[in-house]
């Protein structure tokens, strides 16, 4: 293994290393008074430009528009109004730009339009949660005596650099209230540096298993759900990683999430490898996501809110055909997991059948997600055809089958 490369873990991660040791300096001039909270809006936002336009040169264009677009109609557009407008525009936005870039074709040694896609994404998540709380009348945006004074919080909110490529999205009021308060007691460069400490072993952790791992990627017969889960170990230690990294950006900034509200600490890691419900693995799973998605779709949909959900989720990674099939694969396991698991745990009297089924529901969990993960992250259609017809689908189907026989049953009783 080339230790060298863990430098580079991405080219998200690459422009986030660079950008660590101006977040730490923009939390000691904070903390320490010498830049006014204009100044530290001001701060965010040029930097958020500068980074945008690092990483994704004239496609950064496709980022700047939507976020001058959504501080418009967040100003303009009546609370009642606001949300239904920003949602739509935000997501006719990011639909057009996927398909626009994906048109082109995928080039390896081009991140750029990725890396704007992901900024996209994450502005997404920006928008619409302004958009909800100001409709929901829990952020009030103040009469100014001039627009940009009104508009330089909202540009910083949604392009500060550290959370521009990556990272837990905070809630716009959490944000001004670190951005006018700092914590001069704070001492972030610790957390940032346990968190970067732990995406670097993660990645190494990552290297070294790739080439032992890279006998199990055949496929043939029982061997297609070893080389499934040996893929969707390396995608989840990827995006272990990706996160903590994520999360150190934001530490050495000041601007860290609140406790419990990141996407991944030591016990969501252990919570998701040891979990036997998939229902509890997809709360788990990039939690700040989900949190949003709870609060976008599942709380405000009056009918089937879980496969609207998951139905969403497709639309805003950008509906391929592995991005489509993943997510209502998804939805349909979580439902047979509701419905399983209460069935199966009435049966287990015994400390024997408890262990037993705590082992077996254990793995059919980490396999069924590894499916789900291989899936979502299959961009060509014949690939996609291979992983249904391999004998990876064998559980999936099961799942699904046991779901509708528990569903006929109850319907019985009924």
């Amino acid at each position: 293994m080339r230790w060298a490369n863990l430098l580079v873990l991405c080219p998200v991660a690459s422009y986030q290393l660079a950008a660590l040791p101006f977040a730490a300096l923009f939390h000691h001039l904070s903390a320490s008074r010498r830049l006014s909270p204009s100044a530290r809006y001001v701060s965010l936002l040029a930097g958020g430009c500068l980074l945008a336009t690092a990483c994704a040169g004239g496609y950064a264009a496709l980022l700047f528009v939507p976020a001058a677009a959504a501080v418009l109609v967040l100003l303009l557009v009546s609370p009642a109004r606001v949300h239904s407008w920003a949602f739509s525009l935000q997501m006719s936005w990011q639909t057009l730009c996927h398909l626009g870039l994906r048109s082109q074709g995928p080039d390896p040694q081009d991140a750029r339009s990725a890396l704007v896609l992901s900024a996209v994404m994450l502005l997404t998540q920006k928008v619409t949660s302004l958009s909800l709380d100001v409709h929901e009348g829990t952020v009030t945006l103040q009469p100014g005596p001039g627009v940009l004074q009104r508009a330089l919080p909202l540009c910083s909110y949604l392009l500060f650099f550290p959370a521009l490529l990556g990272g837990p999205v905070c809630s716009f009021r959490r944000f001004r209230a670190q951005i006018e308060c700092p914590l001069a007691s704070y001492r972030p460069l610790g957390a940032a540096g346990r968190r970067c400490l732990c995406a670097l072993a993660l990645q190494a952790l990552r290297a070294g298993l790739q080439g032992h791992l890279a006998s199990a990627q055949g496929c043939a017969g029982l061997g297609c759900v070893r080389s499934v889960w040996a893929r969707a170990l390396l995608f989840k230690l990827a995006y272990y990683s990706q996160w903590m990294l994520d999360e150190a950006l934001l530490e050495a900034a000041g601007l860290g999430p609140e406790e419990g509200q990141g996407d991944l600490s030591g016990s969501d890691l252990w919570a998701l490898e040891t979990s036997n419900r998939v229902s509890v693995f997809a709360r788990t799973w990039n939690k700040s996501t989900s949190r949003w998605l709870r609060r976008l779709v599942f709380e405000r949909c009056p009918a089937q809110p879980l496969l609207a959900t998951f139905a969403f989720s497709a639309w805003w990674h950008g509906l391929q055909p592995g991005q489509l099939f993943g997510f209502l694969c998804w939805a349909v396991m979580v439902e047979a997991d509701y419905r399983i698991h209460p069935f199966l745990r009435a049966r287990a009297a015994s400390r024997g059948a408890k262990l037993l089924y705590y082992g077996a529901t254990w793995l059919c969990t980490q396999l069924i997600i590894s499916y789900i993960l291989v899936a979502v992250e299959t961009e060509s259609f014949s690939e996609l055809r291979r992983l249904w017809t391999s004998c990876s689908s064998i559980l999936p189907l099961s799942y699904s089958l046991a779901l509708l026989l528990l569903l006929t049953r109850k319907a019985k009783q009924n």
